[in-house]
């Protein structure tokens, strides 16, 4: 399965009135891991809507396990679930990483469509992609 990780430390426009993260953020954190896995994997999301693509998200999940407080380093685990066949979907898993306690699991799963709208399967270019860094290539 293909993963990456990268990390965010939160910020206090990030949190509520209790120096809590606010829950709809961590929806920006998935976001976060998913941008730094296409980048890692050598393409953007600008790139991929340069070639006429765009991967609205059609689902999002959360399930909360502990609080993010402000200053905490996290690690944004993204794993991209391969098997789905018309579109994409991603798995993420959110720890604090001084002592990896787990804070959120979720996943998000993603329509391809051309630019002008149109509902397709991810176009090849994306699949070699992915192939090419899940060694299914």
């Amino acid at each position: 399965m293909l993963t990456h990780a990268t990390t965010y430390r939160v910020i206090y426009g990030d949190t509520d009135q209790m120096g809590v993260v606010y829950y709809a953020n961590y929806l920006r954190f998935f976001e976060m891991g998913r941008s730094a896995m296409f980048r890692h994997l050598g393409l953007s999301y600008r790139e991929i809507e340069a070639q006429g693509y765009v991967l609205p998200v059609s689902e999002a999940f959360c399930k909360y396990q502990a609080s993010a407080h402000y200053d905490d380093v996290l690690t944004i685990e993204t794993s991209l679930d391969a098997t789905i066949r018309g579109g994409m979907k991603f798995n993420y898993t959110i720890l604090r990483k001084a002592d990896g306690t787990p804070l959120a699991t979720g996943h998000t799963r993603h329509a391809c469509m051309t630019t002008e709208g149109r509902v397709v399967r991810p176009p090849g270019f994306l699949k070699d992609l992915v192939a090419r860094y899940d060694g299914t290539a």
